[in-house]
């Protein structure tokens, strides 16, 4: 039972251990004592739970003391590992963030480097695909704000910008490769402050990609999130577009050219 694994003078600790992203590198590395490890499998059971409890009743709807009941221990045991709802929430977001970044991250090591569009279609399937797979915790993500949740900042943006940060690898990668291009005249003038904006993007990621493309990029990154959304929160509607992955492969091919990248399979 959970109840076995729940040690006197763990109050102390709620707050820091519950997550892996609070964990010094050094703490991270070496072995884990028993203790340590009864925690983390109790934190795992609770975002197990979580998780479930997602599914079934939404996130507004989240209850740290229904979880409790779930995992078979009083409530009170539970704040010793998730000190409240916005904790759990919190750790729910990392977990959903870092999942969907590891498939991305994946799906996309797969392709050869040079295939800068085949790169990017298989960014775009790895994001419909763990929405589909996952719409509870993709509605966490990018459905409409919790009531009186505040995400904090500084632990959910770095694992909340992973499929960002691999799109632009993408885009910068084929700039400097001579692969992306230019649009000439098609495009409207970048207006000073979004040039602004535009400029501390490169400066914070290292990035050459000039304004425009990178605000086609920008335009490539919101259209897929947007497309993925419409189908996972049905708003074709049951009777519209029923070769829904067919369409989705044609919406990623006119954002790759949106974003200037090659068709997929082109690499040289």
């Amino acid at each position: 039972m959970p109840e076995d694994r729940i040690e006197a003078g763990d109050e102390a600790d709620v707050g820091v251990e519950a997550d892996a992203d609070a964990l010094p590198a050094a703490a991270a590395s070496r072995p884990r004592t028993p203790r340590e490890r009864a925690r983390a499998q109790t934190v795992a059971d609770i975002l197990r739970l979580g998780r479930e409890h997602l599914a079934l009743h939404g996130a507004a709807a989240l209850s740290l003391r229904a979880v409790a009941r779930d995992l078979g221990v009083v409530s009170s045991a539970v704040y010793r590992y998730v000190e409240n709802r916005e904790e759990l929430l919190t750790l729910l977001l990392i977990d959903a963030y870092n999942e969907l970044g590891d498939e991305v991250d994946a799906a996309v090591a797969a392709v050869p480097e040079a295939d800068f569009g085949g790169r990017f279609a298989a960014l775009g399937g790895a994001v419909r695909d763990w929405a589909l797979r996952e719409p509870s915790r993709y509605a966490l993500l990018f459905g409409s704000p919790v009531p009186g949740y505040q995400a904090p900042a500084e632990r959910t943006t770095g694992p909340g910008t992973r499929v960002i940060t691999a799109l632009i690898g993408i885009l910068d990668g084929a700039f400097r490769a001579g692969r992306l291009a230019a649009t000439g005249g098609r495009s409207p003038a970048v207006a000073a402050g979004l040039a602004g904006d535009l400029a501390k993007i490169r400066t914070e990621f290292g990035l050459a990609v000039p304004d425009d493309l990178l605000a086609r990029g920008a335009l490539a990154w919101t259209s897929l999130f947007g497309a993925v959304s419409f189908e996972v929160f049905g708003q074709y509607g049951a009777g519209t577009f029923t070769a829904r992955e067919e369409l989705f492969g044609h919406h990623l091919a006119v954002l790759a050219d949106v974003a200037g990248l090659p068709p997929a399979g082109s690499a040289p």
